[in-house]
């Protein structure tokens, strides 16, 4: 990792995919910052803040001095559409102006590829094609991604938005054979998208190199220079082959049908 990096914060670091970048960027920064409403324990070369990113205070305390932000907190599925707007909308507008008032140069954004997730699957989507959310969780994170762009264009934030697959240590499911994100890429994607030069904003999928994948990955090793390495392909066999998945439908699967939703449409 670039040296000059310097102060990484990681927010939400407790969740899903935080305690896989952390121990992958442990010891390869000057001072990692993490943030999490849960108690944690520091390591060597680490800092812990507790408390809600979305509260400003915390989010600049923990900001202070940082040289990049990498951020995970937030609300990881469908939900009522107010939890969501508190949880990623006003949380990445809260991180995002706390990282410009702190001199932050760089800022990741955990994206999803849910915001094209009612594309068809035989459908190749590249980043810059028109969002297709599947549904509220989606839409918070298409506007995940609108502030990203904002801040980039307004602010000169360096803003990557990582539009992250299946995160899972093996694929569980049929659909993961196209959506897997394995740990070792998902560390890969992370650290490229810190210490790539040039970057004003970028919206990539970050998803491992699936022979069956739905997402084009040029945008990826052109803007950040990172080549993902692991393929789902080595499990197929545990999976049947003529799963209706595969004989069409959109990508997100049930995530992406009416009754998915419905429940969250009542609260």
């Amino acid at each position: 990792m670039d040296a000059n990096l310097g102060r990484v914060v990681i927010t939400g670091v407790a969740g899903r995919v935080g305690p896989t970048v952390r121990e992958g960027l442990r010891g390869e920064v000057g001072d990692l910052v993490l943030v999490d409403r849960r108690r944690l324990t520091a390591g060597e070369g680490e800092t812990v803040i507790e408390g809600d990113v979305t509260d400003p205070d915390v989010a600049r305390k923990a900001f202070e001095g940082a040289d990049a932000v990498v951020h995970l907190a937030g609300c990881s599925d469908e939900a009522p559409f107010r939890e969501l707007v508190d949880a990623n909308i006003t949380g990445t507008f809260t991180v995002l102006e706390a990282a410009r008032r702190s001199g932050v140069r760089r800022v990741v954004l955990a994206g999803s590829n849910r915001v094209t997730g009612a594309y068809p699957i035989h459908h190749h989507v590249f980043p810059d094609e028109p969002l297709r959310p599947d549904g509220l969780y989606a839409v918070s994170k298409a506007a995940v991604e609108a502030l990203g762009q904002m801040y980039a264009d307004k602010f000169g934030l360096e803003v990557v938005v990582l539009r992250l697959g299946s995160f899972e240590a093996e694929p569980t499911e049929t659909r993961h054979l196209a959506t897997w994100l394995s740990p070792r890429d998902c560390v890969g994607f992370v650290r490229a998208a810190l210490t790539a030069s040039g970057v004003g904003y970028s919206a990539v999928y970050a998803v491992s190199a699936n022979a069956r994948r739905f997402w084009d990955l040029t945008a990826g090793e052109r803007e950040l220079g990172y080549r993902p390495v692991d393929d789902a392909a080595r499990f197929a066999s545990r999976f049947p082959d003529d799963d209706p998945f595969w004989q069409g439908g959109p990508q997100s699967g049930e995530a992406a049908t009416a009754e998915f939703t419905l429940p969250y449409l009542a609260e």
